[in-house]
């Protein structure tokens, strides 16, 4: 059955016809008046744009190629307000009819379509139509050109020869059709409410190249960018609806042309809106009448008619002359709408069938004679079926041209989502949204999945929260589909749905266990669907050649409906038919479940859709509108499968199995949106660890669901995690890795990408102890954000922001002012590659003052500077500091922040760790640092110097203030080109007996052999070293033996030595690697 009320009305009664000349059937009142209100129409319709609107309609006007007015300059436009550029249209077109077109036609040009439509209505009812091409002026006598002594033209060019008076039949005709068509009613409208077809309808991609069933599986499985890509190469051979009739690249020029489409794919609107556009004259202008017939309405027509009567009762309009009309058959156009919902037989023999319009017969003769070409042989016809229907249709056919209507593309989305909502912002923010979505974003193609998701989106959007909070679920808005579909049946086939619901779950189910989206013709008549007139609601057929015919295969619109059908399988409880279907796949859950764990890109759908039909409101809804019981009783054992599918062999390793590595149980829960059962799912979790993914709006969404309803939630960690804020706007090319689009540069400072993860966080409470949002993109807004939530928050240890690089410095300010607020516990804050300078430092310090159980401090890859350095330091030098490691490399320090730091070291006994690697230091730098390190105060265990710049007067630095630091135990000089001489003078201080230094490295430092003379020395003097690292350095074999003869003699409390493997030979390789000190690289 043809769905139809989203796209369209049910059939409006026809106005009564006037034939007058004036316009309104009543005395004109003169053209001075109709002029007047046709200025005040065009007057008010400037007034309504708004002023960006506006600037574009007069640069429409100034440089669009617009029919019916010459351009205005832009100079006579630029500063016209809406009294000028009216006046300025008069002159340009030389009448007030001509500007009201060419207004229409501006507004249209600059995608203002709803005030196009609006303005022509508002003209229609004032004015009338507007003058046809062709017409006299006075609208009398119409195709004159046309050729031909029809008995409806011979009295109109009597009557203009002698100045009678005639009726206007086409043109009252087409008022009539205007008056019907021009208008639509949704699904859920309420009593008045309408829309215009016009200001509502989208384009929908039609396509003349059949595709294989290689290409036909593809397009069935595929969802988001293969999507995307599948439909723009499909959409290469496509066809505007206006070109349908016109001839091909060989000059044939068809006169049967088939609209194919299945369900909900806007067939009936497409066919309404070919009749508005007809009668405003802007397609198939070759025609003079276009004639709309309904397959169900010429169901519901008994006993016998000719073609005149059936058109009487299915056509708008009184008083046509139908049987002058129907004479001129060459130049009339059927559009017959719903050929699948026929419910008779449509091949009865030639003998029976009628040749003459006037002859009365049964319907179904009628319509089978216009179908065979006996009846009206030289009219056109266009004809809409769903693809079930397309055999026995084209056994009717003699050439006909098929069209398929694939849907809306990409672009055609965006457009009725504008369309739809009227409200650019609204739009905008429901268009992002579903863009987030994948699957939903792929099944909008599907004008009715696309109505629906505007519906419902429009209704969330007018409540308090926004789409942010939305209850409708992927499994709600298929559930809609299902219903809308459904509701079109009646008396029988409604009574079938339960029988052929439970089949085609069979069909499903056994479909995904065997990853098959085409199904042969045996098996859908195996499973007693063949006979089912409710079939091709829910099945597409596909003809695909084979050797020397054509095969028919069947599949579900697209394969996520499939999976839907296949979920509702495990739940559709037992009802005793008449007739069980055959054998189908097992209906253990448990089964399911185990193969989704093998393979679970494939069953991913149906397992969301399991949660989500488990929800009470859509297994109520279901229940009403199928008719079956559907069942609960899977519930326990899904709950357990999540709880036991975050123990995956990692975790186990890791003893980590309390936490949530997986946003697919998230997907899963959300689907379920039951608050007590959710709680209970996350129970066992305390963290949630996503990594390195891509998180669209509808991913922020559900990840923002269970965080609110964590009841032990401490630890949650996005590493990598990009939060999008839209979707990129070139579509041209597949996107390796998506990165948030901004509109406008400055929108980065003021907006948070994060805003519902920091409000599903306040909302649960935020007790979490550990917070790690390292490299995800985080904005300079997210800082104040993330400090208002985590300054409340009483449990907070551990905060890592390390890489965001658009925090900087407001951000990090607007962060630790919240983080002051709270005082809490935190004890490491990580904030490396935030973009931070001095300023970012002072914000910082004040974090040091008001926190003192704050022990870790990473500043690493910011440009804070020597006057960072000196911000931080006032604050470790003051009472109550208590950091214990203090990360500052690549900071673009010099020994001005030495100097700072050695005057701390001694003021801050808990400092244990201090991290300057990659700052150029130089000499300078370490000699101030060693003054600090032999302050008795310095407990100092760990400095990282690498790459500073440093040469063998820093290792002499360094060696006098070894014995002098008791409490250093690490020095890292690796990437400084202190050489041998360097390593001779760190010797005399690592010989001294109260040094305590138990890690030495000196990767990449320039070394030769003859260094190794001091390190065996070293190594017989009996040092503290526990650790000493000389490799990537330039030691030749007989350096190497030299060191592992002394680690041998000497190997005192040296537990790893090592060494380049680079140019040994093969027998000091296997000396040294037979010490099991040695380590090689």
């Amino acid at each position: 059955m043809s769905w139809v009320s989203p796209w369209l009305c049910s059939r409006g009664q026809a106005v009564p016809m006037h034939t007058g000349s004036s316009r309104s059937g009543a005395p004109s009142s003169g053209p001075r008046q109709g002029q007047g209100k046709a200025g005040d129409l065009l007057l008010r319709a400037l007034e309504d744009l708004s002023q960006l609107d506006f600037k574009r309609f007069r640069d429409a006007l100034a440089h669009a190629e617009l029919r019916g007015c010459s351009p205005i300059p832009w100079g006579r436009l630029e500063n016209a307000d809406c009294v000028v550029t009216k006046n300025l249209m008069l002159e340009s077109c030389g009448g007030v009819e001509a500007a009201l077109h060419v207004a229409i036609t501006a507004l249209e040009h600059i995608q203002l379509r709803n005030a196009a439509a609006l303005l022509r209505e508002s003209r229609e009812r004032a004015l009338g139509p507007a003058p046809l091409p062709g017409s006299s002026p006075s609208g009398r006598c119409w195709g004159g050109k046309r050729g031909g002594s029809s008995a409806a033209a011979a009295p109109c060019s009597a009557a203009a020869r002698g100045g009678g008076h005639v009726p206007d039949h086409r043109s009252g005709y087409k008022r009539a059709v205007r008056q019907t068509y021009g208008r639509m009613k949704d699904l859920n409208a309420r009593v008045g409410d309408s829309v215009s077809l016009s200001a509502r309808y989208a384009r929908l991609v039609l396509v003349t190249e059949h595709c294989d069933e290689q290409q036909r599986e593809r397009e069935i499985a595929a969802v988001g960018r293969g999507h995307a890509e599948l439909l723009k190469e499909r959409a290469s051979s496509s066809i505007a609806i206006a070109d349908l009739f016109k001839p091909d690249a060989e000059g044939w020029s068809p006169r049967e042309v088939v609209l194919l489409g299945a369900a909900g794919m806007g067939k009936t609107m497409t066919a309404r809106k070919i009749m508005l556009d007809w009668a405003c004259d802007r397609m198939f202008e070759e025609f003079d009448y276009v004639f709309y017939i309904h397959c169900r309405e010429g169901n519901l027509l008994a006993g016998e008619a000719s073609m005149a009567d059936l058109l009487e009762r299915c056509c708008p309009g009184s008083s046509l002359p139908l049987d002058a009309v129907l004479q001129q058959s060459e130049k009339l156009l059927f559009v017959i709408d719903g050929f699948d919902e026929l419910r008779f037989s449509v091949e009865q023999p030639w003998s029976e069938l009628c040749a003459e319009p006037g002859e009365r017969r049964p319907v179904d003769v009628v319509l089978t004679s216009l179908f065979r070409r006996r009846l009206l042989r030289h009219s056109s016809l266009l004809i809409t079926t769903r693809p079930a229907a397309l055999q026995s249709l084209r056994r009717l056919l003699e050439h006909e041209r098929c069209a398929e209507i694939l849907g809306f593309s990409e672009a055609d989305r965006r457009d009725y989502f504008q369309r739809f909502f009227g409200s650019a912002e609204q739009a905008a923010a429901a268009f992002r949204f579903v863009q987030g979505h994948e699957l939903l974003f792929t099944m909008c193609l599907v004008p009715i999945v696309c109505w629906i998701v505007c519906t419902v989106l429009r209704q969330q959007l007018g409540r308090a929260g926004g789409l942010e909070h939305s209850p409708r679920t992927t499994t709600g808005i298929y559930v809609l589909y299902l219903s809308a579909l459904l509701r079109s049946l009646r008396g029988q086939q409604r009574q079938d749905v339960p029988a052929v619901l439970r089949r085609l779950c069979c069909l499903a189910a056994s479909g995904i266990r065997r990853q098959r989206v085409l199904f042969e013709e045996k098996e859908v008549q195996g499973l007693a669907l063949g006979r089912q007139e409710a079939l091709p609601l829910l099945l597409n057929e596909h003809l695909f050649q084979k050797d020397i015919s054509c095969i028919s295969s069947y599949s579900f619109i697209h394969l996520s409906f499939q999976e839907f059908f296949a979920a509702l399988f495990y739940l559709l409880e037992d009802e005793g038919e008449e007739q069980e279907p055959p054998m189908g796949p097992s209906r253990d859950v448990k089964e399911l479940l185990e193969s989704y764990g093998n393979s679970r890109n494939y069953f991913i759908l149906t397992v969301r859709f399991l949660f989500g039909l488990l929800n009470e409101d859509r297994r109520r809804e279901l229940e009403q509108e199928t008719g079956c019981k559907i069942s609960a009783r899977i519930k326990q054992d899904l709950l357990e499968w999540l709880q036991d599918s975050q123990k995956t062999a990692l975790a186990l390793l890791l003893e980590e199995t309390g936490l949530v590595r997986d946003l697919e149980l998230c997907h899963c829960l959300y689907e379920l949106q039951d608050e007590r059962l959710v709680a209970a799912a996350l129970c066992p979790f305390t963290g949630l660890h996503l990594h390195g993914l891509n998180l669209n709006r509808f991913d922020q969404v559900v990840l923002a669901f269970s965080l609110r309803r964590f009841p032990g939630l401490q630890a949650l960690e996005l590493g990598h995690c990009c939060f999008l804020w839209d979707e990129p706007e070139d579509n041209t090319a597949p996107q390796l890795c998506k990165r948030p689009h901004r509109e406008a540069q400055e929108e980065e400072e003021t907006l948070s990408p994060i805003p519902m993860l920091c409000q599903a966080l306040e909302a649960s409470g935020c007790k979490l102890k550990t917070l790690r949002l390292d490299r995800c993109e985080l904005s300079s807004a997210c800082g104040a954000a993330l400090g208002s939530v985590l300054g409340a928050s009483p449990a907070l240890t551990e905060l890592s922001l390390a890489g965001n690089k658009d925090l900087r410095d407001e951000g990090v300010r607007l962060l630790c002012e919240g983080l002051r607020r709270g005082a809490g516990p935190l004890r490491e804050l990580r904030l490396g590659g935030c973009s931070l300078t001095a300023a970012g430092s002072r914000a910082v310090a004040a974090v040091l003052v008001a926190v003192p159980g704050l022990a870790l401090l990473d500043l690493s890859d910011n440009a804070v500077g020597d006057g960072g350095v000196r911000e931080l330091c006032a604050a470790l030098g003051g009472p109550g500091c208590g950091l214990q490691k203090l990360e500052l490399w690549q900071c673009g320090l010099t020994e001005l922040s030495c100097e700072s730091l050695a005057a701390a070291l001694p003021d801050t006994p808990s400092l244990a760790e201090l991290h300057l690697g990659g700052n150029a230091v130089g000499d300078g730098g370490v000699r101030w640092l060693s003054r600090g390190l032999r302050d008795p105060r310095c407990r100092l265990r760990t400095l990282r110097l690498w790459q500073c710049g440093l040469t063998e007067l820093s290792c002499e630095s360094l060696a006098a203030a070894l014995p002098d630091s008791p409490s250093l135990a690490e020095l890292h000089l690796g990437g400084n080109a202190v050489g041998d001489g360097g390593v001779r003078r760190l010797s005399r201080g690592l010989r001294d007996p109260r040094c305590r230094l138990r890690t030495l490295s000196l990767w990449q430092c320039g070394l030769s052999g003859a260094c190794c003379e001091d390190v065996c020395s070293t190594l017989r003097a009996g040092c503290a070293l526990e650790t000493l690292d000389l490799s990537e350095n330039n030691l030749d074999k007989g350096s190497v033996r030299a060191l592992c003869g002394a680690l041998r003699q000497h190997p005192g409390s040296l537990r790893s030595l090592w060494l380049p493997s680079s140019g040994l030979d093969e027998e000091t390789l296997q000396e040294a690697a037979a010490l099991e000190q040695v380590k090689l690289v």
